[in-house]
């Protein structure tokens, strides 16, 4: 509503409100062209709490400005009445012959949602981190250097280059977002030193990768991003130490007793039932990473045993008068001894891939399981503090129907009352964040959990066709030295001397060549059905199912005994052969 012609007005001068008391002399005023718009029949869908106030002065000065009764050309009241009444028929006439048509635009006071669309979108505020190097000096913790880049305004600038932190500072800032966050599941901090031993490239290269994924999930948290200590871990130029040390919210022999008790009611059947499986991954992976470390343990012993039986092995060359044999005792000694190596290396890829995950998984569990006890600790607190505000609100009832009260217990009555409703409501809105947030949590843990113990798997699987592939490719290398001992075929002729001995000869080249297994190569013959049927998985397809997807396309013919046929190509059979073949890939 513009105003200006009332501040200029004589008979309304400068200063007097628009909508005061009536005034005895007045002159008539022109309607305005705001009033012949007919009312909306709904309600504006964005109404600002601003509105309500210009609206009521708008309508006191249009009132104003309305003709009076017994004013020369003003019409009464129930020409007035009538007139909006025909008016609002007309519109709604109009709005229901045209549904399709939009709404004719209200004056310009009356549209916020422009405004409202106008405003800026709320930025997404975010941290990365990047760990550009490690370094080590002897035996001390190691240091790790990264980079940070943030738009988050609580931190002094957006980009902060060589940050250096000790792995120790980690853990620290690990426990604090653990006891300062029980709605965030902070995933464990990997340890410093992988079984690949320090200074080599891999226990460098999995260390930096491992941290950087901690980082990547603590910094992608919006929960976690929130938290003061992760400014003062980037900002601080001396080392990092906690300002506020949080605990646990049960620590000790209570935490033990509470464990004891059978869960509090828990409305929430995911998390209740996330916990007995978390438990159970905890122990089952504590005890495979136990047992893996006995299995490396053991073949690094293996591996030990066949060096020095080795050794001896190659020292019997010195007393053997026979050529052809002195030659095998030295080649075969060598061959041990090799064997040996790689059997000890292969404890200690053991190790790495796959005992090493295990016990990082079985940690990482621990600290989930611990979540979820706070959450049931969180909500044996919230049943006292409804029972304790129980009690209270009895309390002041019946001082209600006391016959003689007394004004301080009453007083305190009332203020004991207020201080357990205030607490059962701020454990109330505690336990409902926690709840929520921990399912969305929860999800996201199970997922990362599984999608890492793939790939140590998967990883695991491939060292160990490494290593068995290299180990057989070194003990078929001293065949021809043992078939070349004497011209009958050495040891290869061993016990089987009543036998004749023919023209053929076997191939005594390696195996192992770049394309991988020599035998997963070889094309089948013919007269092997036996041996394709007690491999094959594949079984006979009906008629009526060797057309897919009803495409019409003819599936591949099959032979009179169910078994593939020779020219089907064996990239799409599903048996254990295949499989190998596919795993073995020349990696060396």
């Amino acid at each position: 509503m513009d105003y200006s012609g009332i501040s200029q007005d004589p008979d309304h001068p400068t200063g007097a409100s628009p909508w005061a008391s009536p005034r005895t002399p007045e002159a008539t005023y022109a309607p305005s062209s705001t009033s012949e718009i007919p009312p909306s029949p709904l309600p504006p869908q964005h109404q600002s709490p601003y509105d309500a106030d210009r609206d009521s002065q708008s309508a006191g000065v249009v009132e104003s400005r309305t003709p009076r009764e017994g004013e020369v050309g003003s019409p009464s009241l129930s020409e007035r009445v009538q007139n909006t009444h025909i008016a609002e028929i007309g519109y709604a006439a109009e709005q229901a012959a045209s549904p399709n048509q939009p709404r004719s635009q209200p004056p310009a006071r009356y549209q916020t949602g422009v405004r409202q669309n106008a405003r800026q979108p709320a930025p997404v505020y975010k941290i990365q981190a990047k760990i550009t190097a490690l370094e080590r000096t002897g035996k001390k913790d190691p240091i790790l250097r990264f980079d940070v880049h943030t738009n988050i305004p609580k931190f002094r600038t957006t980009q902060y280059r060589d940050v250096r932190r000790t792995h120790a500072e980690f853990i620290k800032l690990a426990d604090h977002l653990i006891s300062a966050n029980p709605e965030a599941l902070v995933p464990a901090v990997p340890p410093p030193l992988t079984p690949a031993g320090a200074g080599t490239d891999e226990d460098e290269f999995r260390v930096k990768a491992s941290m950087q994924r901690w980082l990547n999930c603590i910094l992608s948290n919006e929960i976690l991003i929130q938290d003061d200590e992760i400014v003062l871990f980037v900002e601080s130029d001396f080392g990092y130490g906690p300002v506020v040390r949080m605990k646990q919210p049960a620590t000790g022999v209570r935490r033990k007793v509470l464990k004891q008790f059978a869960p509090p009611p828990d409305d929430t059947p995911e998390l209740q039932n996330a916990r007995p499986v978390v438990k159970m991954f905890y122990l089952g992976s504590m005890d495979a990473g136990h047992k893996v470390d006995r299995v490396v343990k053991a073949r690094r012993g293996l591996g030990l045993a066949e060096s020095d039986f080795g050794v001896k092995v190659g020292q019997m060359h010195v007393q053997e008068t026979h050529i052809g044999l002195s030659n095998a005792y030295r080649k075969l000694g060598k061959v041990i001894q090799t064997v040996g190596d790689y059997h000890a290396v292969q404890a200690t890829a053991e190790a790495t891939t796959l005992g090493d995950p295990l016990s990082y998984h079985s940690s990482d569990a621990l600290i989930v399981k611990e979540t979820l006890t706070n959450r049931h600790i969180l909500l044996r607190e919230l049943l006292q503090a409804q029972q304790t505000t129980r009690n209270k609100r009895a309390a002041a009832d019946r001082l209600k129907v006391s016959s003689s009260v007394r004004p301080d217990k009453v007083d305190e009555a009332i203020n004991s009352l207020g201080e357990a409703q205030g607490h059962e409501d701020y454990l109330t809105q505690k336990t409902q964040r926690v709840t929520s947030n921990l399912l969305m949590e929860k999800r996201r843990w199970f997922e990362r959990t599984s999608n890492d113990l793939w790939l140590s798997l998967r990883e695991y699987t491939l060292r160990q066709i490494e290593t068995e592939r290299r180990t057989l490719a070194m003990l078929e290398s001293v065949r021809p030295d043992i078939r070349a001992i004497d011209a009958s075929g050495g040891l290869s002729r061993l016990g089987r001397e009543s036998h004749p001995t023919t023209g053929r000869r076997s191939n005594l080249a390696s195996s192992q060549g770049p394309k991988g297994d020599a035998w997963s190569g070889i094309a089948r013959r013919s007269d092997s059905l036996g041996r394709s049927l007690s491999g094959s998985l594949a079984a006979p397809m009906p008629e009526d199912e060797e057309e897919a997807d009803g495409q019409g396309a003819k599936g591949r013919l099959r032979s009179a005994s169910g078994v593939s046929s020779i020219a089907e190509d064996d990239g799409d059979r599903l048996d254990a052969r295949n499989a190998a073949s596919r795993l073995a890939t020349s990696t060396f």
